[in-house]
C-alpha cells in the first residue's frame, strides 16, 4: 500500500507547483496588458517610476525585517558580492524593461512576448562563450531552429515600424543576458536581485519621467500602483513555483504567456496575431522545449557525475 500511496503524495507539491506557476503566468499576462495600456497615454519612463516605487515600498518593510537592507553578514545588500557584476545585471533589467515597454507601444501584445519567450535560446547561445557551459549538438540544432523561428516572426507588415523590432530583439538580448548575469550571482538572494531591480528602474525613472511627464488621473495612477502590485505577486508565485517543484517541470509552462497575449491583445487592444508571427512562435516554443529538455538531463548527469557546475553532458 504504501508503494501505491508514496509516489501520489510527492507528486502533490508538483502539482501545487505547477498551479501556482500558471497563476504566475497569467499575472504577468496582465502586467504586459496594463503596461501596454498605460504607455498607451504616459511615458515609459512615468510607468517605470510609479511601478517600481510602489512595488518598492510593498517590499522595504520586508526587506527590513529580514535584513537583507542592512545586515552585519554577506545576506545584506551592502555585502553583496561581485558588485560590478550586480551592476551590470542591474543595466541589462532595466534596459529590457525599457525595450518591453516601448515595444508594446507599437507592436501587438503577442508578438513582443513571442521575442521575449526567444530568450532562452539566446541564453543557450551566449552560455558556451560567457559561462563555459558545454552545447552539445542537438541543443545547437534546437539554437538553430529557435532563430528561424525568430526571423519567420520578425517579418513585419508593412504597417510595423522597423525599429520597433530592432527595441524588442535589444530588450531580448538584454534579457538573456540578465539571465546569464544572475546565473554567476547564484550566491546572492533572490530578495536582494529582486531590490537591485526595481531599484535600477526606478533610477531609470526618476531620469526620463521629467520628459512628457502627463499628470495622472485618479483610476490611472490607482492603475499605475497596481501595475506593480501585479508584477510583486507575480514574481512571488513564479518563485514559490520553482520551490514546490523542480524547476524542469514548471519552466516550460512561462509558454502559456503566448496564448494569454493572444487572447489579452484581441480583448483589449483589438490586436489579431500575423499566420507568419503564430508560425515563428510555434518553432521558438518547440526549441525552447528541446533546450529545456536537455538542459534538465544535462543537469541530472553532471549532478549524478559529481560535477560541480552542473553541466557535464555534451547533448
Amino acid at each position: 500500500m504504501a508503494s501505491t500511496t508514496a509516489p501520489a503524495a510527492a507528486s502533490t507539491p508538483a502539482r501545487m507547483g505547477i498551479v501556482v506557476m500558471l497563476v504566475g503566468m497569467a499575472l504577468f499576462s496582465l502586467n504586459d496588458a496594463m503596461g501596454k495600456w498605460l504607455v498607451a497615454t504616459y511615458s515609459v519612463g512615468q510607468v517605470l517610476l510609479i511601478r517600481s516605487a510602489v512595488a518598492l515600498l510593498i517590499l522595504m518593510p520586508f526587506l527590513w525585517k529580514t535584513g537583507v537592507i542592512w545586515k552585519r553578514g554577506s545576506a545584506s545588500i551592502t555585502k553583496a558580492e561581485r558588485p560590478w557584476l550586480q551592476l551590470a545585471r542591474v543595466v541589462f533589467s532595466t534596459v529590457e524593461v525599457f525595450c518591453f515597454y516601448w515595444a508594446v507601444v507599437y507592436l501587438p501584445l503577442a508578438d513582443v512576448m513571442t521575442f521575449w519567450l526567444a530568450a532562452p535560446i539566446y541564453v543557450a547561445a551566449l552560455s558556451p562563450f560567457l559561462l563555459g557551459e558545454k552545447v552539445g549538438p542537438v541543443r545547437w540544432m534546437a539554437i538553430g531552429l529557435g532563430f528561424v523561428g525568430v526571423i519567420i516572426a520578425l517579418r513585419p507588415s508593412g504597417e510595423v515600424e522597423p525599429f520597433a523590432l530592432v527595441v524588442a530583439i535589444l530588450g531580448t538580448f538584454a534579457f538573456a543576458l540578465m539571465v546569464i548575469t544572475g546565473r554567476t550571482l547564484r550566491g546572492t538572494p533572490d530578495k536582494t536581485l529582486v531590490f537591485f531591480q526595481l531599484l535600477g528602474a526606478l533610477v531609470a525613472g526618476l531620469a526620463f519621467a521629467p520628459f512628457g511627464w502627463v499628470q495622472p488621473s485618479g483610476p490611472d495612477l490607482v492603475l499605475l500602483g497596481a501595475l506593480g502590485v501585479v508584477a510583486m505577486l507575480a514574481h512571488i508565485c513564479v518563485n514559490r513555483a520553482v520551490k514546490l517543484a523542480d524547476a524542469a517541470i514548471v519552466a516550460p509552462f512561462q509558454y502559456t504567456l503566448l496564448p494569454w497575449a493572444v487572447v489579452l491583445g484581441w480583448l483589449f487592444f483589438d490586436d489579431l496575431p500575423r499566420p507568419l508571427m503564430l508560425v515563428g512562435a510555434a518553432i521558438i516554443v518547440v526549441s525552447g522545449l528541446i533546450i529545456y529538455v536537455r538542459d534538465t538531463r544535462a543537469k541530472r548527469a553532471a549532478i549524478a557525475a559529481g560535477s560541480p557546475n552542473g553541466f557535464g553532458e555534451n547533448t
